[in-house]
């Protein structure tokens, strides 16, 4: 993998690092840590096509006495997801005073149909897809894409269908909104997130 990127989260304590190659859409591998609601660590892979649209994504979740896996793949228009579940994470979430997580995956792939694009709860990375399919680089300022992504929560993996807007701000800028929610997002030359307010700071070497 010959780029590595690494962000620090901002809202909480946290990270990511990910080892990638983009020479023909994207290979990535790697790591999120965060310590809310419980501490937890998880590990991802993804793959796109050449266009950036999403064929495969495996993320992995640990934390004190649990383990959850979940895995989509999308061929013929249709996502594959398969999940494993190892201890309680439920548990150790009413143990630390939270509720309980959804369980990991979808009772229905069918929901995830309109999905070109996966996206990992509090991964700066995954941004980089749609940014990259939609070309938002070049597109004029303030041309909203309205998207479905298969949305991955983390720490539980359940994963839901969401709407997502992304519209381009201009060079180097593109503004994210999802439900009430909206960031102006910078981002580098190639399309990744140098900083996403109130998450996380690309943190580059010295």
């Amino acid at each position: 993998m010959p780029k590595s990127l690494f962000w620090s989260r901002t809202d909480t304590a946290g990270g990511e690092h990910v080892v990638l190659d983009d020479g023909n859409g994207l290979t990535a591998r790697g790591t999120l840590l965060a310590v809310d609601p419980i501490p937890w660590t998880a590990r991802y892979q993804v793959t796109t096509a050449p266009d950036w649209s999403t064929g495969r994504v495996e993320v992995e979740v640990e934390g004190a006495g649990w383990l959850r896996s979940v895995r989509l793949e999308r061929k013929a228009d249709r996502w594959r997801v398969t999940t494993a579940e190892q201890g309680d994470l439920d548990a150790a979430l009413v143990a630390a005073g939270h509720p309980r997580a959804g369980l990991p995956g979808t009772d229905d792939p069918d929901r995830l149909a309109d999905a070109l694009d996966v996206d990992v709860s509090g991964s700066p990375l995954f941004n980089a897809l749609p940014v990259r399919r939609l070309g938002l680089a070049a597109e004029p300022a303030d041309l909203p894409h309205r998207i479905t992504v298969a949305w991955v929560l983390l720490p539980s993996l359940e994963v839901v269908a969401a709407e997502q807007v992304y519209s381009g701000q201009g060079p180097g800028r593109v503004r994210f909104a999802s439900g009430t929610f909206t960031a102006d997002i910078d981002l580098d030359a190639d399309g990744y997130v140098v900083r996403y307010p109130g998450l996380a700071e690309r943190i580059d070497p010295r």
